[in-house]
């Protein structure tokens, strides 16, 4: 078996797992401060993911001798950045994330809340997710308007790597912060810095307002951002792993680190294709190992978490946000473009991702909730008047 492993497989295992890590760790922590996490609970939470992501994927991966790769859900994350703080605190996050994990084994396993989610217009998902997106999205703008100093160079990288190279866009930006912030800041206090994380339980907590204002939206943007799509694409590569299965386990990787701030465990998308190409062999059979060595490099960076935390916790928070917004522009794009496809719906969509957008509450119940249940009720007003035309 190790006779089948080549140095370019190892190679874009590696480049996956680091472009994975180094673009949205960011939305990560940034997810899970605005849920409630303290700085050590976050590197818990980013620690416990990226060794559940490298073992689940090395697992799948040997087991079916296809390169799945799995990662964390940054559209998801981004929710959680755009959430409204919650009253009961992290425990009732970390209830969430248990929750989510659970929808997903249930729709892995049980085909009538599968057809149920597949019942949402996909303009309808892909507009609550754009306006999720938003948020982040526009913190680079806001972010040269109040440190031009710090925040444009960092843009200005990012726009000129993405010119020439868009995988690497996000990475030479996220090297360009880290740049602005040693110049910037006194890194003494790295030296008494704790590196490596130290897993934090967090018991969970429940309540509704949790429930159906993370637990469900989070588990909406995983399916369809995530796990819906990196099927599909291993699928075009001509990998056929059972569905069930292989999403299950990644609900029940995701119920598992839950309670230790792990907020989604699921199928990568982007970094699927990296891993699943010919670039990677020329032989299908041999490409597996691509998502092998990068589960393991995301077991690595894992348990070095806490040095990433502490050395964000030095920059302002504002300069993190754009970070994270210039890592999902890409998912924004895609998401609105998904949103106005359907000019039937275009209107629906709208509002759907102005709701989202806004970041309003009610009844304790996050907007992402609200955009998707007025969005899917105009949808089936629309429906209706067409089925009986006045």
């Amino acid at each position: 078996m190790f006779k089948s492993i080549s140095s370019t497989a190892v190679f874009a295992g590696f480049l996956a797992a680091f472009v994975g890590f180094a673009s949205s760790f960011a939305v990560i922590i940034q997810g899970l401060r605005q849920v409630g996490a303290t700085p050590e609970q976050a590197a818990s939470g980013l620690m416990v993911l990226s060794i559940l992501m490298g073992a689940l994927a090395i697992l799948l991966s040997l087991k079916t001798k296809m390169p799945i790769s799995i990662a964390w859900s940054t559209p998801g994350a981004a929710l959680l950045a755009s959430s409204a703080p919650l009253e009961g605190g992290f425990a009732l996050a970390t209830g969430a994330f248990v929750v989510a994990g659970l929808l997903v084994v249930v729709t892995a396993y049980f085909r009538p809340l599968e057809r149920l989610i597949s019942a949402i217009p996909t303009s309808i998902a892909q507009a609550m997710l754009a306006g999720v997106l938003m948020v982040l999205c526009l913190a680079p703008v806001k972010a040269v308007a109040s440190l031009p100093l710090v925040a444009l160079p960092i843009v200005l990288t990012w726009l000129i790597v993405g010119r020439m190279n868009r995988i690497a866009a996000v990475p030479a930006a996220v090297v360009a912060t880290a740049i602005a912030i040693s110049l910037t800041n006194d890194l003494s206090g790295m030296a008494t810095a704790t590196l490596v994380a130290t897993p934090i339980l967090v018991f969970p907590e429940f309540s509704w307002a949790a429930l159906v204002g993370i637990a469900v939206p989070l588990y909406i943007v995983t399916m369809a951002s995530q796990n819906i799509p990196g099927m599909a694409i291993l699928n075009s590569f001509g990998y056929k792993p059972r569905s069930g299965p292989t999403i299950g386990a990644t609900g029940i990787a995701t119920m598992i680190g839950g309670p230790f701030g792990a907020l989604s465990v699921n199928m990568a998308a982007i970094t699927a294709a990296m891993c699943a190409g010919e670039e990677v062999h020329p032989d299908p059979a041999r490409r597996y190992w691509s998502a092998v060595f990068g589960g393991v490099l995301y077991i690595f960076l894992g348990i070095f978490a806490a040095a990433a935390v502490a050395f964000i916790s030095l920059s302002p928070p504002i300069l993190i946000e754009a970070v994270a917004g210039l890592a999902l522009i890409g998912a924004l794009t895609a998401s609105m473009s998904g949103a106005l496809k359907d000019t039937e719906n275009r209107e629906a969509a709208m509002v759907t991702f102005l709701i989202a957008t806004s970041g309003v509450s009610a009844l304790g119940i996050g907007s992402a909730f609200w955009a998707l249940l007025f969005g899917c009720a105009m949808v089936a007003l629309n429906r209706v008047r067409h089925r009986n035309p006045a």
